[in-house]
């Protein structure tokens, strides 16, 4: 019996890359491709009309203002072709829920996606650790958010979002707070609603950009 069927949109502007990965996904019995697309604007139009779960983006296009509209109606997964693109930093405060780099193996994209449909995060192996080097060093651009609204949420609730800041899942978390994985997603939509977040990256974001969390690189 077939499971739950991920809908996904595909935005990319090269015709071949484009093709194989519709061929990649549809060729997946847990996905299915609604819709694709060569430009921002169609791939605007289709989020609202396909109702996809997740869309894989091409950060390569001039897309940061598509990915701003189209990450209220699904979670965001970014195709760059490095590790650590100029665009990534602005890419998760405008809602990505991921990145995926082009190079990877099919296994590791359907992964990727698999995960950002289920509500985690997913990076590249250093783009985590690049983004703590570059906050340390004061690259990122200056927050949109800042500590503004946290004094809207509960203790427990920042301790969540403290939590998600490092990186941790939502059983780790449960496990660390000793309660139950809905729990923890019941608190963290809170905290996402209190502060206007679209995305689980943006959360982390958050966290660092308000001194949740104090980023320490190893020496």
């Amino acid at each position: 019996m077939r499971g739950i069927v991920t809908r996904v949109l595909v935005v990319d502007d090269q015709p071949l890359f484009r093709a194989g990965l519709v061929a990649l996904l549809n060729g997946s019995p847990d996905l299915t491709v609604v819709g694709e697309a060569a430009d921002a604007d169609t791939a605007v139009r289709l989020a609202e009309s396909c109702r996809p779960d997740v869309i894989l983006l091409d950060i390569r296009l001039p897309g940061l203002t598509a990915l701003k509209r189209v990450a209220t109606s699904a979670r965001v997964l970014v195709l760059t072709t490095v590790d650590l693109d100029e665009y990534v930093h602005e890419a998760l405060r405008l809602g990505a829920a991921g990145f995926v780099l082009k190079k990877s193996e099919p296994a590791r994209l359907l992964a990727a996606i698999s995960a950002v449909a289920s509500g985690e995060m997913q990076f590249g192996p250093t783009v985590m650790r690049r983004f703590v080097e570059a906050y340390l060093r004061g690259d990122t651009a200056v927050s949109p958010w800042g500590s503004v609204g946290l004094d809207r949420l509960t203790g427990r609730e920042r301790e969540v979002l403290r939590l998600v800041g490092t990186g941790l899942t939502n059983a780790a978390i449960a496990s660390r707070l000793s309660v139950t994985e809905g729990t923890v997603k019941t608190h963290l939509n809170r905290v996402m609603t209190k502060l206007r977040l679209t995305s689980r990256a943006q959360a982390v974001v958050m966290a660092y950009e308000s001194r949740l969390v104090v980023p320490q690189l190893a020496g």
